[in-house]
């Protein structure tokens, strides 16, 4: 009798261990899987001792935590505590600013009275427009156009004729100051240096049309600066001597 009941308990005892160690929610074709990788795996590897199941989670190191560290400041270098507490009570930095106030109060001013006192402007200032002439009164403009066609801010306008020897000259020169910006590239382009740009930052006006010059009024600008405008070219004239 007992020999028949034997086979029976044992079965029963599996499927109570199996149901009450593993989870009702995996379905039997996956147990039946793992199992037997489970018990291929303990085959394979080879029982060296006795090995023992912790039962607490194991915690996975964070790379963040192991790469910062913390640093401390080193206040061993600083200033003691007998000069912290000599600058409080004695005040040394309020002593040290009104010091530096006191000598500029009897320096001479930085400051200039502009428009009595003006300074110094590099040969390369870009300022008022003006049409050049030679030395004989001949109008320096061959009407090449380059001027215009460089002009990023289209303020050149350009019309032009030929001359009775087949040379040209222009017939209306005009630039709207309202769209320059100064850039220089007309003066660049010129191969006769005839358009440039003065020293000249004092032509504000009341009214838009002023700013819309014509031919006569850069030429007109060229006469009254030609000396200016001359010598400025040649301090900015770079020469090379001969080896």
């Amino acid at each position: 009798m007992s020999r028949m009941l034997t086979p029976i308990l044992n079965q029963t005892s599996r499927s109570i261990l199996s149901h009450r160690l593993l989870p009702r929610s995996i379905p039997p074709s996956s147990l039946k899987a793992n199992f037997s990788s489970t018990s291929f795996r303990l085959l394979a590897t080879p029982q060296t001792g006795p090995q023992t199941v912790s039962s607490q989670p194991t915690r996975t190191p964070n790379p963040m935590e192991s790469s910062v560290k913390q640093e401390w400041p080193d206040y061993s270098k600083g200033p003691s505590a007998l000069d912290k507490a000599a600058q409080l009570f004695f005040f040394t930095e309020i002593l040290r600013g009104m010091w530096i106030v006191l000598e500029q109060f009897f320096r001479p001013p930085y400051t200039i009275m502009y428009p009595f006192e003006k300074g110094p402007l590099s040969p390369r200032f870009r300022g008022e427009h003006a049409l050049r002439r030679y030395p004989n009164g001949e109008e320096r403009c061959i009407a090449c156009k380059l001027c215009e066609a460089i002009c990023p801010a289209q303020a050149i306008t350009i019309e032009s004729e030929a001359r009775e020897d087949g040379s040209r000259r222009t017939t209306r020169y005009d630039i709207d100051m309202t769209k320059c910006i100064y850039c220089g590239f007309c003066q660049e382009a010129c191969p006769v240096d005839a358009i440039v740009e003065t020293q000249n930052a004092e032509y504000s006006t009341e009214t838009r049309e002023e700013l819309l010059y014509n031919k006569e009024k850069l030429l007109s600008n060229g006469d009254r600066a030609e000396a200016e405008i001359a010598a400025n070219l040649q301090a900015d004239h770079v020469s090379f001597c001969p080896a």
